[in-house]
């Protein structure tokens, strides 16, 4: 099923068969393992970001059942992480490689990679209760599946209309204080919220595309470029956040200057980009864009 919300036909049947399909996809990813288990947590983990996207758009009129189920998601989540996010650190600084400037900076990276690889290597075999912690993850999408029987939603065009323009509203207003906060210089926090936001906005325009499906298409896009930046800077702040908390680990101090001195080079071009990209995709004003997908779902809705 494809990832969208049919305004055509009630809201709440929508929203459930979205949010189903998603976690069964990731219940298949989990139980059959094509490429392995750590492949198939990376593919199980981009559904649950889907679900927990999803979820904000019912926070209006489901505050507790949003909280309580995007709660039940992340955690679960968290749980299978640490391979993949130890496996994220190892291409990223692959990737640093192939733009080194120097034959030095070739050499930090290549010590850096060789650090990291060791470093996955340990944390793989340190976690001996992966399956256990599979066959929980299994068990948590099957029960935030039952859970979708209890959601009760007025489905009337003109109060479901409020409720999107509402989350809708919520997240702009997230975006355009998170782009703030990047370009007075802040920290690596503003721009992984920043990257959050941008992220759930992408798949919003996603699940609401048939209301305006050219217009929809190019925003998504344009938040796609944004979502893909920040996805390169943050893989980079919590490289430099490794790196300190174990700076022996990767070489003499002209080894650890050199791959420092590429990592910050490399985050300060990539947030220059995100800041211009960001500007572009949140250029709206927020209630205005809010108001638009209030009035686009009541024309559409009306059609049934």
């Amino acid at each position: 099923m494809a990832f969208r919300i049919r305004p055509d036909r009630p809201f709440t049947a929508e929203f459930r068969k979205v949010a189903r399909a998603q976690l069964e996809k990731a219940i298949h990813f989990l139980e059959n393992q094509p490429d392995g288990p750590h492949e198939a947590i990376h593919g199980a983990r981009k559904k649950f970001k889907r679900v927990r996207a999803l979820y904000r758009l019912i926070q209006p009129d489901a505050k507790e059942f949003r909280q309580r189920e995007n709660a039940r998601i992340r955690d679960m989540a968290k749980t299978l992480s640490a391979v993949r996010d130890a496996t994220a650190l190892v291409e990223t600084v692959d990737h640093l490689s192939s733009e080194a400037t120097s034959p030095d900076e070739m050499s930090a990276l290549a010590f850096a990679s060789q650090a990291l690889i060791e470093r996955l290597d340990r944390i793989a075999s340190e976690e001996l209760d992966l399956a256990d912690k599979i066959a929980a993850a299994i068990r948590t999408c099957r029960e935030a599946i039952d859970a979708l029987d209890e959601l009760d939603l007025d489905d009337g065009p003109r109060k479901t209309s409020r409720r999107l323009a509402k989350a809708w509203r919520k997240q702009l207003a997230r975006a355009a204080a998170d782009l703030v906060a990047c370009e007075e210089g802040a920290d690596a926090e503003a721009f992984h919220d920043l990257r959050k936001v941008g992220q759930t906005y992408w798949m919003h325009l996603a699940l609401l595309s048939d209301l305006w499906s050219s217009a929809m298409q190019a925003k998504q896009r344009e938040a796609k470029a944004l979502v893909d930046v920040l996805g390169h800077e943050h893989d980079l702040s919590v490289l430099t956040q490794v790196v300190n908390e174990n700076p022996d680990r990767f070489g003499d101090s002209d080894t650890l200057a050199r791959l420092i001195g590429a990592i910050i080079a490399r985050q300060q071009d990539l947030r220059q980009r995100a800041i211009e990209q960001a500007r572009l995709v949140f250029a709206d004003d927020a209630d205005t864009e809010a108001t638009r997908i209030a009035l686009l779902w009541q024309e559409a809705a009306s059609r049934r």
